[in-house]
């Protein structure tokens, strides 16, 4: 069974590796980095979906019975738009951060952030 799926287990892998560097790292650009491994895992997962063996692109032509279907192909179009705009906006936001804190690491900026509003 292992063997037959190989595809789905990679993906999954590569899913676990992005969720890991998501919520094991305090460095705002490793956790965006760790975002788009996600969101590429998920990608893949949508065409390994859309994938029918033996089938052909959804064009009608004689002698051709089988096709994939063409949905998964046009969500990861716009889901692919999604993420740049995800990723632009959260560099954006850590550009940001490092000019007003000096550092990329979520606990130093949280720090900072406690000690100029003078909460102890």
């Amino acid at each position: 069974m292992i063997a037959t799926h190989y595809i789905y287990w990679l993906i999954f892998v590569l899913m676990m590796c992005g969720l890991y560097t998501v919520l094991s790292h305090g460095h705002l650009v490793k956790k965006l980095i760790g975002l788009n491994i996600f969101q590429a895992s998920v990608f893949l997962l949508y065409i390994a979906f859309g994938k029918v063996a033996g089938g052909t692109a959804p064009i009608l032509e004689e002698g051709i019975d089988t096709y994939s279907h063409p949905l998964p192909a046009v969500l990861i179009l716009t889901a692919i738009v999604v993420g740049v705009a995800t990723t632009s906006l959260g560099l954006a936001l850590a550009v940001r951060i490092f000019r007003a804190y000096g550092t990329l690491e979520e606990d130093e900026a949280i720090a900072a952030e406690t000690a100029d509003r003078g909460v102890s």
